[in-house]
């Protein structure tokens, strides 16, 4: 990578282990709950569809766009954008202050849960998670 590409690309700080603590005891209360490590950090899906996960400091929420729009009236509620110009698509951030309020966010990780549940599931890849590619015929 280039001096310059180094330099535009942001580092992600690691998840706090307290974060990922308090995400795990939020968990418990879905045992249907996949959870799995995406870019390092802790996500939980149901049939293979994402519903919330860590990222540095924050915890995201995948939910329906009638949600979305309640959610985001919360102060301190915001679009998840992990980079700069790339919004995920249907996840919010958790406000701060939401963080410390386990049932209150409970409530809104059921829905997501939900929410992620009701969307068609998602076929394992062949290849361990790689895209399998069809190889040309000889010929």
């Amino acid at each position: 990578m280039s001096e310059k590409a180094e330099k535009a690309a942001p580092k992600w700080r690691p998840v706090p282990p307290e974060m990922t603590r308090m995400f795990n005891d939020l968990l418990v209360d879905l045992p249907l709950a996949e959870r799995r490590q995406m870019f390092g950090c802790p996500c939980a899906f149901v049939g293979g569809q994402m519903f919330t996960g860590l990222h540095q400091e924050n915890m995201m929420l995948r939910l329906s766009e009638a949600d979305r729009a309640e959610f985001l009236k919360l102060e301190g509620a915001r679009p998840f954008v992990p980079m700069e110009g790339r919004p995920m698509r249907e996840y919010v951030l958790v406000p701060p202050a939401m963080l410390s309020a386990s049932e209150e966010l409970s409530r809104w990780l059921e829905r997501a849960f939900q929410y992620a549940a009701s969307l068609p599931p998602k076929e394992k890849r062949a290849g361990g998670g790689k895209q399998a590619r069809a190889k040309p015929a000889k010929g």
